[in-house]
């Protein structure tokens, strides 16, 4: 599903500033993956390239077998809107629009059918848990409720991975579990999840764990296992 060969992003100076040193990964469909890292390690600059929203400075990054480095601005952006889904830490719902109408803006962009449009953010809100507050307001929401919604609109193009910001880091404990077990019932429907996370809890819901510290990439999982043997 993810492949870097030697990808890397260095910001132009002066100075340059190398945000992820040159790095190789393999993420397999249907695996769940967890990176960490402190503050400044390049996790959102990592984040940025899987998700289409920066290009890597060095190497290339296949998508689901499509060297993303080869294609146009507007089709890179069509291969992110099909492709790939984001939930982030703060929801980013428009308060005065309905949870539905909330999962139906972001089919305005993906080319979904107009006539489709409706039952499909029905299906997904349905599949989040939240068929009955369709017409919700997002400020009548809790927490929890409004990261489903996110959620949602997320699944709603049907992608391929599912990437995640810190997507507990608003909630309380209780809430932040009963997200982290939908995280789980996606993934064994298949769905391919990075979660991006500085919570040790929340990384060992994944398979595997990566690390970036000073923008280098280690996959923590690997070592653990060389330290073992």
């Amino acid at each position: 599903m993810i492949q870097f060969r030697g990808v890397g992003l260095t910001y132009p100076g002066p100075p340059p500033v190398t945000a992820l040193k040159p790095c190789d990964l393999l993420v397999s469909r249907g695996e769940y993956v967890s990176v960490m890292g402190p503050s400044g390690s390049g996790k959102s600059t990592f984040l940025n390239i899987a998700g289409l929203l920066d290009g890597p400075t060095a190497g290339r990054y296949l998508l689901d077998g499509i060297d993303t480095g080869t294609l146009k601005d507007a089709d890179r952006t069509a291969l992110r809107g099909r492709r790939i889904g984001f939930v982030f830490q703060s929801f980013h719902l428009l308060p005065h629009r309905s949870a539905l109408e909330n999962v139906l803006l972001a089919m305005v962009y993906n080319g979904t059918p107009r006539k489709q449009r409706t039952a499909s953010a029905r299906e997904a809100l349905h599949r989040v848990g939240l068929a009955h507050r369709v017409d919700a307001l997002p400020t009548r929401l809790s927490g929890g409720e409004r990261q489903r919604v996110a959620i949602a609109r997320a699944l709603v193009a049907h992608p391929s991975l599912l990437l995640c910001d810190e997507p507990t880091g608003n909630l309380d404990s209780a809430t932040a579990e009963s997200i982290l077990r939908l995280l789980d019932e996606l993934h064994a429907d298949g769905m391919t999840i990075v979660v991006i996370t500085h919570d040790p809890g929340v990384a060992r819901r994944g398979q595997r764990t990566l690390m970036i510290r000073d923008g280098v990439l280690s996959d923590s999982s690997a070592d653990d296992d060389a330290g073992q043997e």
